[in-house]
């Protein structure tokens, strides 16, 4: 496997976050679509918060998340 670089280490890619979205189902996808359009984020940083904020009720991205594995 390659080495990763900082960001990808810290963040999800553009690339990565487009592909992963494409595969969910339409009303999903729409929604998270449209969420980044309102807020104005890119793709990849509202499916961070997503993610994030599943794991971690105070978290906003990857870097602050703290998920509690019990």
């Amino acid at each position: 496997m390659p080495a990763l670089d900082k960001e990808t280490q810290e963040h999800v890619t553009h690339e990565a976050a487009t592909a992963f979205v494409e595969t969910l189902p339409v009303r999903i996808r729409q929604a998270l679509e449209k969420q980044a359009q309102t807020i104005d984020y890119p793709i990849e940083a509202v499916l961070e918060m997503a993610i994030a904020g599943y794991l971690d009720d105070d978290a906003i991205s990857f870097n602050d998340c703290n998920p509690k594995l019990d």
